[in-house]
């Protein structure tokens, strides 16, 4: 009997691969408890009459996805007791699914009108439980792919992990709006079973390295440091890590007030459900796609130098957005550009993480590069971004952020223009740029990273 794929176009096959499908369900299960305790929440508190500071400071609930890499190591090396038999990433990410379900209920429960603390003790739970979420489907993803996948595996997962978001994000609102948040909240708890599908059907990932028992203290220790020694010897590494950590600082600002500014503007949980879920993902998914032709075609480091210039400007229509008030054209010019200039990032800037990272030490270290990516944002929107919006105003907040943009931009022109970018690639980068004989599709690395 023919295979159903053979009645796909030749240039679409790579992505009905198992292994890239796999990678998309895994990005749904990884997208929706960020969007859970990120738009949904704000959106949530704002209507519930929190104050802009209080909001804004539950960015801080991120910071686990920034600090993951500390204990990623133990995702990497521990083998859970019971389970285990069943495979490492497996057992792992079957535990974890289920610990999320219980931290959404949790959250769904508590009420921000009777106790703020509940609500903050919910959501640092389900961001500490979500950010180990991401470590295993990460970890499982890069070992189910096979080296010349790893493109397509990676424009499928940044696929899926937007429809998981955007999809939560749409269906909470809108239940929201007829049963109430502990009902929208509950329900969301549904995209958990993507992953534990894949984890069913796929089995344990061939490539995966069963983790070996360390003889004592100073072996352990050696394990656990050895991902980031291995990274920082590296010629440069200290300024690629400046860059990684100050490149998002303006987008990331400017990301996690936008529910506050549309509440603001009066815009309905209806039209925040349209504009900035439903056209925002279009625009995104068109930006994927646009995003793997410049990789293609421009190659690793020049792709990644226009996304930077794209997301600083996206910062400065939603200041446009806030001068000009309520206006659906205007909300669906500032939200489409937004995410097209994300989605092309998606591919560009995750492909450059990832081939920074060194074979031998993947997951460790892409937690820790994804991780730092926006833990400068996520802070400063937590202390200090509501005060800036009152005192400087909205409009004023995004000029600002697009200011802070403008650093991440010249020091990566800068590392272009001395060979840092290059020089700084990990032994991934010729897996990472590879692809699949006679392929050349958006979403897949390009042979040549120049």
């Amino acid at each position: 009997m023919k295979d159903w794929r053979s009645y796909i176009p030749e240039s679409a096959r790579p992505y009905v691969e198992p292994a890239p499908l796999a990678a998309f369900f895994l990005g749904i299960t990884s997208g929706f408890p960020y969007a859970l305790i990120g738009a949904t929440l704000t959106t949530r508190l704002a209507q519930d009459g929190i104050t802009k500071s209080a909001v804004t400071a539950f960015a801080l609930t991120f910071l686990s996805y920034n600090f993951k890499f500390l204990w990623a190591p133990i995702v990497d090396n521990i083998r859970l007791p019971v389970i285990a038999d069943v495979g490492q990433r497996r057992s792992w990410l079957w535990v974890i699914c289920l610990l999320v379900i219980m931290a959404v209920i949790f959250l769904g429960m508590a009420d921000p009108a009777q106790s703020i603390m509940t609500v903050a003790v919910a959501a640092i739970t389900l961001g500490a439980l979500g950010a180990t979420l991401d470590i295993i489907i990460d970890a499982y993803r890069i070992e189910l792919l096979e080296p010349y996948q790893l493109g397509t595996g990676s424009g499928m997962s940044q696929y899926g992990w937007r429809i998981g978001s955007a999809t939560t994000g749409a269906m909470a609102l809108l239940i929201a709006s007829s049963y109430g948040w502990t009902v929208a909240y509950i329900s969301c708890a549904v995209f958990t079973l993507p992953a534990i599908f894949v984890g069913l059907f796929m089995g344990e990932p061939q490539r995966h390295i069963e983790p070996t028992q360390p003889k004592g203290l100073w072996e352990a220790l050696v394990d656990y440091f050895s991902p980031l020694m291995e990274f920082v010897r590296r010629q440069g590494a200290w300024l690629v890590l400046f860059f990684v950590l100050i490149h998002k600082i303006g987008d990331t600002l400017a990301n996690l007030t936008l529910r506050l500014l549309f509440d603001d503007l009066g815009f309905t949980n209806e039209e925040i459900a349209f504009y900035d879920v439903g056209f925002g993902f279009i625009a995104f998914l068109v930006g994927i796609f646009v995003g793997g032709i410049l990789f293609a075609r421009m190659g690793l480091k020049h792709s990644v130098f226009i996304s930077l210039i794209l997301m600083a400007v996206s910062n400065f229509s939603f200041a446009a957005l806030a001068l000009v008030g309520h206006s659906n054209i205007g909300m669906a010019a500032a939200i489409g550009f937004e995410n097209f200039a994300s989605g092309i990032g998606g591919v560009t800037v995750v492909a450059y993480l990832s081939a920074l990272c060194n074979l031998r030490f993947t997951a460790t270290q892409y937690a820790l590069l994804s991780a730092l990516a926006s833990i400068a944002g996520r802070f400063l929107t937590g202390t200090t971004a509501g005060g800036l919006i009152e005192v400087l105003g909205y409009v004023n907040f995004y000029l600002l952020t697009t200011v802070l943009a403008l650093p991440g931009v010249l020091l990566f022109w800068f590392m272009i223009r001395t060979g840092l970018a290059d020089i700084s690639l990990g032994a991934s980068s010729s897996d990472a740029t590879a692809v699949s004989p006679g392929t050349n599709s958006p979403g897949q690395a390009a042979t040549d990273i120049s």
